[in-house]
């Protein structure tokens, strides 16, 4: 084999390589944060999420958020769900719903999203405490 064709063998190599790498990003390169974790027990409470892509840090703005739940799981009461309605985004990135929430406690969020220009769904859990 000459310098040439180790040459070249090597950069393709490189190339597939870079290739698969930049087709396995997806939806593990996002994630779902809470804006505060303490939220207000009742009626029409806040909450907030921040959808962030990881290797940036920066918020994702543009993304269609779908097959929200929100429930105790976190206190061992799957069954217990909640009702929340979106609200206007105020800031870029940043998901809000209003909430019902009926008793104190850790409440899971659960969400999925389509994000701009990514094909894969991104699923999140955020975990929430509600105190009186």
């Amino acid at each position: 084999m000459t310098f040439s064709t180790t040459f070249r063998a090597s950069f393709a190599g490189i190339a597939l390589a870079l290739s698969a790498s930049t087709a396995l990003a997806g939806a593990a390169d996002y994630e779902f944060q809470p804006l505060k974790s303490d939220v207000k027990n009742g009626v029409g409470s806040e909450l907030a999420v921040r959808l962030v892509h990881k290797a940036t840090g920066k918020p994702v703005a543009g993304a269609v958020l779908f097959r929200t739940r929100l429930d105790m799981g976190p206190d061992k009461m799957e069954a217990m769900t909640a009702r929340h309605e979106a609200m206007p985004a105020t800031e870029p990135g940043v998901y809000r719903f209003k909430a019902d929430l009926t008793m104190a406690g850790g409440w899971a969020f659960r969400v999925m999203a389509k994000v701009p220009g990514q094909k894969d769904t991104v699923e999140g859990v955020v975990v929430f405490q509600a105190k009186d």
